[in-house]
């Protein structure tokens, strides 16, 4: 293409021919023989845009040609103005429909989590009367049991304390969403809070004939954080561990001065257990999500349990860490940072 041809306006309307037929300056006949002339320059190894064409075979003069091009780009060009104003317009009106569904989502999500915070309280005072009695019975306050029946209350008792576990779970969930969460930080001493988080453990552990291994590194100094939610949060790690570790495997807790940052503390559950897809670490920390979500699932669980590990351990400044391979087990971890010289206590909203 020569240097003319690129700067030609004719290439900048589409269908020039059919414009200059329906514009009334060429007869569809006309508009034929400029096409066939232009072929046959083609096969000749001449290039010829069809506005030369029509030139060349005199159906109209260089100034009759450029006028008609000028105003048909003229027209598109307003025609493109248009619909960049109409697309505008759409824009902002899909913009504004976006906006109203997620006003309506966010108040939806509330309504739910204030359903969810009241249903849970007034779930809470009932279960505490029915454990009352559960345990006057058990110990025979009000009279002795044979051994069927003794039985029977322990399972009662178990499945009271999970319902009475849901329910709190239930109620700090609640309490994150609404950003009503409140951290005391303080001083906590590493080895005592896994400690107590093992003993409470180990018994289920033992039930499914799994080896709980607990490491504290010597001379370990103290972390600043939650100690109510940091035992909170290494239960539910131990819980899940055992829950997805089949009976015979591992699971240990840790607690170790970070290799590469001596003012950080390292706590980290490992198991044995099935392991998570690659793909699916991350959706594990979303609310109410279960790997398996089909109603004959093997596993037990609401699903909130590491979302809540995922935004109280974010609540403290930190992170949660997630390796794992399948059917070989997971590692789960966080760094907490060491209390300064005087450090005193002091409280920190979850926003």
């Amino acid at each position: 293409m020569s240097a003319d041809d690129m700067i030609s306006p004719e290439v900048l309307v589409p269908r020039l021919g059919d414009q200059l037929v329906k514009m009334g300056l060429l007869t569809a006949g006309q508009l034929q023989q400029a096409l066939d002339y232009q072929r046959q320059c083609q096969a000749a190894g001449q290039h010829r845009l069809l506005g030369q064409a029509i030139m060349d075979l005199g159906f109209l003069d260089r100034i009759t040609l450029d006028n008609a091009v000028t105003g048909q780009i003229m027209q598109l060009r307003a025609a493109l103005l248009d619909a960049n104003r109409n697309l505008e317009k759409r824009v902002q009106q899909r913009t504004l429909e976006l906006e109203e569904a997620l006003r309506r989502l966010s108040e939806m999500n509330q309504l739910k989590t204030n359903i969810l915070a009241n249903v849970s309280h007034e779930l809470r005072t009932p279960l505490t009367h029915i454990r009352g009695y559960l345990e006057l019975l058990s110990t025979g306050s009000l009279g002795d049991l044979n051994d069927e029946q003794k039985k029977a209350l322990e399972v009662s008792l178990r499945s009271s304390l999970k319902l009475q576990k849901l329910i709190d779970d239930l109620i700090l969930y609640s309490q994150v969403s609404r950003g009503e969460m409140t951290l005391t930080l303080a001083p906590v001493v590493v080895g005592q809070v896994l400690t107590h988080a093992a003993t409470s453990a180990r018994l289920r552990a033992e039930e499914k004939q799994q080896k709980l291994e607990v490491y504290v590194q010597d001379s370990l100094p103290n972390i600043r954080a939650d100690e109510e939610k940091l035992r909170w949060v290494i239960a539910q790690l131990l819980d899940n561990a055992i829950k997805f570790t089949a009976p015979g495997g591992n699971v240990s807790l840790s607690a170790e001065r970070d290799i590469h940052n001596n003012n950080l503390v390292i706590i980290t559950v490992a198991d044995t257990g099935i392991g998570i897809p690659e793909e699916h670490i991350k959706k594990i920390f979303e609310p109410f999500h279960q790997l398996d979500g089909s109603a004959t699932r093997r596993y037990g669980g609401t699903g909130m349990g590491l979302s809540l590990v995922f935004q109280i351990i974010e609540a403290h400044g930190s992170v949660v860490n997630v390796s794992s391979i399948v059917d070989k087990g997971t590692t789960i971890s966080f760094p907490l940072p060491i209390t300064k010289a005087n450090e005193r206590d002091y409280s920190r909203e979850n926003s």
